[in-house]
């Protein structure tokens, strides 16, 4: 859209109001949202376009995060930020906690329309992860035929996965009410539990954006749980942020920083070096891992047994 047919679509704004929408357009050209550039063959005549990061806000774009950022600027997520103090000061888990009074889980579980939402952004980068899986890392799967994805919601990534590795058992697994409802189809289907008591038994067992939302302590919970699910030659596969403070050539430090601030705000989480990392696969009998950083902000990590 050219400058001059923005003006022309919206008569009713009086020059003030057009001045103002020029100055928040100007500041989004300069955040990368949009960017402008001459229009046809008409040299004098300038026009916005979208960047190619600002394409993945449309609904329609087939790796669109437009659910993801409905669900982290929801007005139930941008409370607790306001209570930061109240909670430094209190014995609440989570700032969330002192500003809603029950964690981010319960909370949620009283918000159809929230977890509905929530469960769609954590689906939304399944093409993103799939295409990943399939081009760069087909031997993953290479000696496994069970899957177990844990806290895998209504299973948008494990669809994903039975579909481009048709050999693999899959398995959904989250809590009964979740999962309630959904049907199995030919390589995949849903069970209901809690990853804190037990874990399915597969080959391998996924946990994707999990072990984040999670303290250390609950950490080793789920990663025991997964280490007695997994049988002999398996192993977990995590997909989660390396916070990578060492790396001067990392571009997303700061994103990676800003996320596990969400995580200490929100659910008492943290993002986690490779130290910390570690720490805890060993800790739980884990012997070895490996870390591949081929997912942008996040690390496609295995870890054995």
């Amino acid at each position: 859209m050219s400058i001059t047919e923005l003006a022309a679509a919206l008569p009713t704004l009086n020059r003030s109001k057009v001045c103002n929408l020029y100055r928040l357009m100007r500041l989004l050209v300069h955040s990368g949202f949009f960017t402008k550039q001459h229009l046809g063959d008409d040299a004098q005549e300038q026009g916005y376009v979208l960047t190619n990061a600002a394409r993945l806000l449309l609904k329609n774009h087939p790796m669109s995060i437009a659910p993801y950022l409905k669900v982290i600027t929801n007005p139930a997520l941008i409370k607790p930020w306001y209570f930061i103090r109240t909670w430094s000061e209190n014995d609440d888990g989570t700032a969330f906690y002192s500003a809603h009074g029950e964690t981010f889980w319960d909370y949620c579980g009283n918000e159809p329309e929230l977890i509905n939402l929530f469960n769609e952004s954590m689906g939304n980068d399944t093409p993103l992860i799939t295409r990943v899986l399939s081009d760069k890392c087909r031997g993953l799967f290479d000696e496994v035929q069970s899957l177990v994805d844990v806290g895998g919601g209504t299973g948008t990534l494990a669809k994903g996965i039975a579909d481009v590795f048709p050999h693999l058992e899959c398995t959904v697994f989250d809590l009964p009410h979740v999962v309630a409802g959904l049907q199995d189809s030919r390589n995949l289907k849903y069970v209901g539990g809690n990853m804190f008591e037990a874990v399915p038994a597969a080959d391998a067992i996924l946990l994707k954006w999990i072990c984040h939302n999670w303290s250390d302590e609950d950490c080793l919970t789920i990663l025991k749980r997964c280490k007695e699910g997994i049988s002999g030659g398996g192993k977990v596969i995590i997909i989660d942020i390396v916070v990578r403070l060492n790396d001067e050539a990392f571009k997303m430090i700061e994103t990676q920083l800003f996320f596990d601030m969400l995580m200490m705000v929100v659910v008492n989480g943290r993002e986690r070096r490779e130290e910390e990392w570690s720490k805890l696969f060993f800790t739980t009998g884990f012997s070895n891992y490996k870390i591949t950083p081929i997912l942008g902000l996040r690390s496609l990590i295995e870890v054995y047994p």
